[in-house]
């Protein structure tokens, strides 16, 4: 699946359970600034992991945190990048998680895909 943007609203509508699913949706959104060579770097990895079969049941969006910085408050990120998963059901929002920060971050990406994707299966 292709990932996408998502507005700071759209997050905001999700987290308020204001879906029009009845099923489980899962949502994983990876946030990133236009300066962040990290983000940049992370973003060929995160488009392979949402393409992953493993994963077609999930939607893959991508937030610029420089479109509106309070959203990243909100959610009390700790930087970028960070990654978000979000689960919705029956019009609710039932679970939020944040991709804790590795023990050994990558130097080029922060994250690495086999971590990024044991979180995502771990939260599923």
């Amino acid at each position: 699946m292709a990932v996408s943007r998502i507005s700071a609203d759209a997050i905001q509508r999700i987290r308020k359970g204001k879906t029009n699913t009845v099923d489980k949706t899962t949502v994983v959104v990876k946030f990133y600034a236009n300066d962040c060579h990290l983000c940049h770097a992370l973003s060929d990895y995160y488009v392979d992991i949402s393409n992953d079969e493993d994963f077609d049941e999930i939607y893959f969006f991508a937030h610029n945190i420089n479109d509106d910085g309070g959203i990243a408050e909100s959610l009390k990120l700790n930087g970028v990048p960070s990654i978000a998963i979000f689960q919705t059901q029956n019009g609710r929002c039932t679970k939020t998680r944040l991709l804790n920060d590795p023990d050994e971050p990558n130097e080029k990406t922060w994250y690495t895909s086999k971590y990024i994707k044991n979180f995502i299966k771990k939260e599923m």
